[in-house]
């Protein structure tokens, strides 16, 4: 069997090395040319991920720690878990006020935190990379800082969206930040809370993931 195996391959290689084969040239042209301008990009995804129950909360770069606790405690939620390490990880520890939800630090591994994680968090916040118009998308990058559990396992994701930070398409989105040069073990495009239609074709919500994703855009 071994003999065959080699034989075969042998083939295959000879053939490979006797025809090189070269790739024809891709051709990006209609991604490199769709295009929307500023405010209407924000405007397409909004209303695209809107219409899979998305939500929206709309605050700038000075207020938005103030209205996510705001948001957060009009809808009598216990807890936000967040990632203490980045910078708007540190935003949150420094401005949170008294009397809100309680800020739960993404600080232990998974193995000591799980039964917390799964069955004891309202919510949790991440940031994004930006979002695509195309598709009506976020871009979440998971790191050692904000794992992707975060996004996944609380009931409500938060996820911080800076409106300069929006991209027409996934090509730009991958060209423009070098993706070719290294990724994470896993990207998120996500573009609203968890639903699925197996059982019995009802679309659900929640099922394997947030039942709600708030989109905080920051202006």
């Amino acid at each position: 069997m071994s003999e065959s195996r080699n034989a075969i391959l042998g083939k295959l290689r000879a053939g490979r090395d006797a025809h090189p084969l070269t790739p024809p040239e891709s051709d990006f042209a209609v991604l490199r040319n769709k295009r929307w301008d500023g405010a209407e990009r924000l405007e397409r995804i909004k209303r695209m991920m809107e219409a899979v129950h998305t939500e929206f909360l709309e605050t700038t770069e000075a207020d938005w720690p103030t209205d996510v606790q705001a948001f957060l405690k009009a809808q009598g939620t216990r807890n936000l878990l967040f990632g203490p390490a980045t910078e708007a990880g540190g935003r949150l520890s420094a401005e949170w006020a008294e009397g809100g939800p309680e800020l739960i630090p993404y600080a232990d591994r998974v193995e000591t935190f799980k039964e917390r994680l799964f069955d004891g968090i309202d919510a949790g916040i991440t940031t994004t990379l930006g979002a695509i118009a195309d598709t009506g998308s976020l871009i979440v990058w998971p790191t050692p800082e904000e794992p992707r559990l975060m996004s996944l396992v609380p009931h409500m994701h938060l996820a911080l969206l800076r409106a300069d930070a929006l991209y027409d398409t996934f090509w730009q989105a991958m060209t423009e930040n070098r993706w070719a040069d290294g990724m994470p073990t896993n990207a998120l495009l996500i573009s609203g809370p968890s639903k699925t239609a197996d059982i019995e074709q009802t679309l659900a919500y929640g099922v394997h993931g947030p039942k709600r994703l708030v989109v905080v855009v920051i202006r």
